[in-house]
């Protein structure tokens, strides 16, 4: 059966490498960060329709990594981080993404802590407001009772975080 994992939390908090180095860990695929694609391809600043169209695009990606395999897959961001973006640059999210998000289904989260360094890049916008983003994060994911992680730690322990998270919770998956 098909269990699905969101590894979510703000930018710059290590989210892609660790999507990346649990797929290869369990042998299973990952869905990337799509607004890093897109938002590297336009010359421009970001719009709400930019956000809609990366939203939609992200969520079409995860559904196509489902079909693909039974075992697992790692989603490097989901429709929370969307939410959580909206509101922070345009101070309302579209309610067909809060509908989105309250149909969304991962079986595990895991929230990325602050405590590694800081990775600057064109993309990334909040340098200094890393735990206010957290703490955003952990709030929604406490209101909505959805199961999560918190990952903290440098190299391996982070590594070694998830793997035991996901082992104690879907111990036959992979």
């Amino acid at each position: 059966m098909l269990k699905k994992i969101a590894i979510t939390g703000p930018e710059s908090t290590g989210k892609s490498s660790l999507a990346e180095f649990l797929a290869g860990h369990f042998k299973t695929i990952w869905v990337e960060e799509y607004a890093r694609t897109y938002l590297t391809n336009i010359d421009r600043k970001y719009t709400s329709h930019d956000l809609d169209f990366i939203a939609k695009t992200q969520i079409k990606n995860i559904k196509k990594a489902e079909e693909k395999t039974d075992k697992m897959i790692f989603a490097d961001t989901e429709l929370l981080v969307m939410k959580i973006w909206y509101e922070n640059a345009f101070k309302k999210c579209p309610d067909w993404i809060i509908s989105e998000l309250e149909n969304q289904k991962f079986d595990l989260y895991l929230l990325c802590q602050t405590d590694i360094s800081w990775h600057s890049d064109p993309l990334r916008e909040h340098p200094h407001l890393r735990s206010y983003f957290f703490n955003l994060y952990k709030k929604e994911l406490e209101l909505k009772k959805w199961p999560y992680v918190i990952i903290s730690g440098i190299g391996n322990k982070r590594n070694q975080i998830a793997i035991d998270a996901i082992e104690g919770l879907f111990p036959k998956n992979y």
